[in-house]
């Protein structure tokens, strides 16, 4: 179902977002936004809601693998910036710096090319969910690392009962809607 023209970002994730119950775990309610970027209206109403409270502040946008990088493509084409791929290790095939970062159960690693993002670059870098704040902390710390400048982080769901706006204290943060979890 298409999203209304003129309908608010809270309608059109409350409208369209599916639900998805016990998944990937029992107990666990999960939040698909993929119906939402697949509707043309919503995507669009969704990548304005993010991208307009840094208009003029950055350079590129980089996204964090995977829903992050529809967002960081759409995002890139309808501001006329460029566009950074945060790659879980191992995907990229050129020289990269890598960050770690704690999961529940164990770490992982995010990487960018080395060479893609000039020193003083501004980056606006976007992500689906911000929910304990470990990725996009990474993501914030290897955008840093490269010497750009991070002048904002923008995601469309914030889990708020997992507390992870602590995680980037000291950066612009926007999320579209904040929800218990």
């Amino acid at each position: 179902m298409p999203a209304p023209r003129g309908a608010s970002v809270d309608d059109i994730l409350d409208r369209l977002c599916a639900t998805v119950e016990d998944y990937p775990k029992p107990g666990i309610t999960f939040k698909d936004l993929t119906p939402v970027f697949a509707d043309p209206e919503g995507f669009r109403v969704i990548v304005h809601a993010l991208t307009e409270p840094f208009a003029g502040q950055f350079d590129l946008v980089a996204g964090v693998e995977a829903r992050g990088f529809l967002l960081a493509a759409a995002a890139a084409f309808a501001t006329g910036t460029g566009v950074i791929t945060v790659r879980k290790k191992g995907k990229l095939p050129r020289r990269t710096i890598s960050e770690d970062y704690a999961l529940e159960y164990g770490t992982a690693t995010l990487e960018v090319h080395e060479e893609d993002i000039p020193r003083g670059t501004r980056v606006l870098l976007l992500d689906d969910v911000l929910a304990t704040g470990g990725t996009l902390s990474a993501a914030t710390r290897l955008m840093e690392r490269t010497g750009a400048h991070v002048a904002g982080i923008g995601v469309v769901l914030e889990l708020t009962g997992l507390h992870g706006r602590a995680a980037l204290a000291g950066h612009r943060v926007r999320s579209l809607q904040r929800i218990a979890g």
